[in-house]
Order: structure tokens, then sequence, then C-alpha cells
């Protein structure tokens, strides 16, 4: 397993929420959720700014296919920050199938008795936790980084 911290990226038409892992690799715990700037880039340059805060030495970004594994519009979506945040940054990012993560992150508030609709910040981010703790598994079972480097 490499050492050093990793973020993961989950990416939303209002909101992306960000998770980060320990230098070991072993765990994923939330950071926080960027509001997304349709019209602007003060969302990569809030991504570009957390990246350095925690030395990040490698972003995840969710890749949103569909269920029979195409490509959608939130596809299309995440490719375009994955590639600005990748300008942005000197840390290498990769993208990683995120079928569910938001679903998965929302059943888990549910079974916890907090309601959805009211927690959607924390969601993109238990989402983004989701993504990253399913990279760091991947790649401590494999031994190779998890999901495709960003071309």
């Amino acid at each position: 397993m490499r050492r050093g911290v990793r973020f993961a990226v989950d990416v939303g038409k209002a909101r992306i929420g960000v998770a980060r892992s320990d230098p070991d690799g072993l765990l994923a715990v939330p950071v926080e959720t960027v509001k997304r700037d349709l019209e602007g880039d003060t969302h990569i340059r809030r991504l570009a700014e957390l990246v350095d805060e925690y030395s990040v030495m490698e972003v995840i970004v969710g890749h949103p296919l569909n269920l029979r594994g195409e490509s959608t519009p939130s596809t299309e979506d995440a490719i375009g920050v994955a590639g600005e945040l990748a300008a942005a940054i000197s840390a290498p990012v990769r993208l990683l199938d995120e079928r569910l993560t938001t679903v998965s992150a929302a059943k888990q508030f549910r079974a916890s008795g907090k309601q959805a609709s009211r927690s959607r910040d924390q969601i993109d981010q238990a989402a983004a936790v989701v993504l990253l703790q399913d990279a760091l598994d991947r790649e401590r079972s494999s031994g190779m980084p998890p999901g495709a480097a960003l071309d």
C-alpha cells in the first residue's frame, strides 16, 4: 500500500463532497462539502486549497456510470470537474466507478434515524467517504492504484 493522504471527490450539480484518508490509507473520513459554482471555478479553487492544505498525494473522483456501466450527463460532468482539478493541482487524479455511493450514504443516514433531505451536505461527504474507502480497500487487496488515471 502506497503511503500518503488521498482525497475522494463526489461531484454533484449543487455540491461536491470531499473525504480524505489517513497517511497509511486505512480509514476514510469526511472533510467538507464544497458548494458547486456552475458559472465559475470557485469550487475548483477550494478543492485545490484543500489538496494543498492536506498535502494530498492522489485524488479519486467518482465516475458515475449508470447501472449498465454506460456514460450519462453526470459522467461527463464528473470527468469535466476531474479535468479542471487535474489542471489546478500537482497530485494525480484518478476516476473510480462510484455507482450507488450516494444511495449507500443516504441509506446509512436513514438507518441511523436522520432525515436524508435535511442532511444533504453530510450525505455528500459520506458518499465521498464510501468512494474513498472502496478505493483504499481495492488498493490494499490488489496492490495497484484503484480506478483509471485521468488522461
